[in-house]
C-alpha cells in the first residue's frame, strides 16, 4: 500500500454519498507497500479501505480481482470483501482513478514472523490454493519469468548505481532462469505477494489475508516460494530453517506438494527473489516526487537470491525428506 495520488476531503463524501455506508468521520493515507493509493476511511458505519489503482494495475484487470475476492469469502477465506456502490457497481472513480472500497478485517500484521506466524501462514496459503480451484477467471502472471527482462532492462542502466556489479548479476541469473524454468506444473490462482504486511494475525491465528492486486494464475508452488522468501528470512538475511520447516508443513498438511513441485522449489524460490529484486529495483530508482511512499532496498533480495542459488533442494528449506 501507499499515497501516489491526494484525495480531497469533498471529493472522498462526494464518492462515499454513493454508498450505504454512513457519513465520512476521518480518513489518512496508508504509507506502506508500493503499488496503489490507500486509504484507512472511518464513516459512521465502520471501517474501510479505498484503494486508487495505479502504476502496474490494468482497469482491465480489476473485475478478476474483485471476483477473486468474492470467490474466495464465499468459500470461509477471511478475505477484503469489495462494498458495492447503491448501483450495485463495486468500481468506480475518485481523482481521476478507478476506486473500489473493501471492508476492513479485523487482526495485526506481524513484523517478525515466529515459526507459529510461519506455519499458520502456510495453511493458509494451501486453504486459498484450494478456495480457488475452481475460480473460473483466469489471469497471467505478468510478473513471471516472461516479464523480468523488460524490467531488467528499465532498470539496467542505473543498476550499478545501487550496488556495483548489479547489472551484471542480474543479467546472469536472468538467463539462467530463462533457460530452465518449470514447465507443467500444478497450476491455479494465486497471491504472488503473500507478504507478512499482507497477512493479519489475532492471538497468532492467521485471521485475514488481504490486497489481491497481484493475484494471477501462476504454479501453485511459485506461491509457496514467493512465502519462503517473504517470511523465512532474518533481518541480517540468514534463512531460518525452522521457519521454513513450519511453513512447508503447515502448507502440507492441506495440500500435499508433488514431487515434481518440491523438486522445483529451489529454482522457483531464485526465481521469486529476482522477481523482487527487479520490481524493487525499478520502483527504487522511479520512486515520484512527493509520493508518501517507502520503497524497499532491492539488496534484501539480492541476499535471498545468493542463498537460493547456493540450495541443493528442497530439503535446505526444511522439507521433512
Amino acid at each position: 500500500m501507499a499515497v501516489y495520488t491526494d484525495v480531497a476531503p469533498a471529493e472522498l463524501e462526494a464518492f462515499l454519498a454513493g454508498y450505504e455506508v454512513g457519513t465520512l468521520t476521518s480518513f489518512h493515507g496508508i504509507a506502506e507497500g508500493v503499488e496503489n493509493s490507500n486509504f484507512l476511511v472511518q464513516t459512521t458505519s465502520g471501517s474501510y479501505i479505498l484503494t486508487l489503482y495505479e502504476k502496474r494495475v490494468r482497469r482491465d484487470d480489476l473485475p478478476f480481482f474483485i471476483g477473486l475476492m468474492q470467490h474466495l469469502a464465499a468459500r470461509g477465506l477471511s478475505c477484503p470483501q469489495p462494498v458495492a456502490a447503491r448501483s450495485g457497481a463495486v468500481l468506480g472513480e475518485v481523482a481521476g482513478r478507478p476506486a473500489a472500497m473493501v471492508t476492513f478485517l479485523p487482526g495485526v500484521s506481524v513484523r517478525r514472523p515466529s515459526a507459529q506466524h510461519c506455519a499458520e501462514l502456510g495453511q493458509g496459503l494451501a486453504r486459498l490454493h484450494l478456495a480457488g480451484a475452481d475460480f473460473s477467471m483466469r489471469r497471467a502472471n505478468a510478473l513471471s519469468v516472461g516479464g523480468w527482462r523488460p524490467l531488467f532492462e528499465a532498470a539496467r542502466a542505473e543498476a550499478d548505481t545501487v550496488a556495483p556489479g548489479l547489472s551484471g548479476a542480474i543479467a546472469a541469473e536472468l538467463g539462467t532462469l530463462e533457460a530452465s524454468w518449470p514447465k507443467g506444473l500444478p497450476e491455479g490462482v494465486i497471491h504472488a505477494d503473500l507478504f507478512p504486511d499482507n497477512a493479519f494475525f489475532l492471538d497468532d491465528r492467521l485471521s485475514g489475508i488481504i490486497d489481491f492486486y497481484f493475484a494471477c494464475t501462476d504454479f501453485l508452488a511459485y506461491d509457496v516460494a514467493v512465502c519462503l522468501n517473504a517470511w523465512c528470512f532474518e533481518p541480517d538475511g540468514a534463512f531460518n530453517v525452522t521457519k521454513g520447516r513450519a511453513l512447508l508443513a503447515g502448507y502440507g498438511a492441506a495440500r500435499p506438494l508433488s514431487q515434481e513441485e518440491i523438486a522445483a522449489l529451489p529454482r522457483l524460490a531464485r526465481g521469486a527473489a529476482l522477481r523482487f529484486l527487479l520490481t524493487r529495483l525499478v520502483d527504487w530508482l522511479n520512486v515520484p516526487q512527493g509520493a508518501l511512499v517507502r520503497p524497499k532496498d532491492p539488496l534484501e533480495y539480492l541476499k535471498k537470491l545468493r542463498f537460493h542459488q547456493a540450495v541443493d533442494s528442497a530439503q535446505d528449506y526444511g522439507l521433512a525428506a
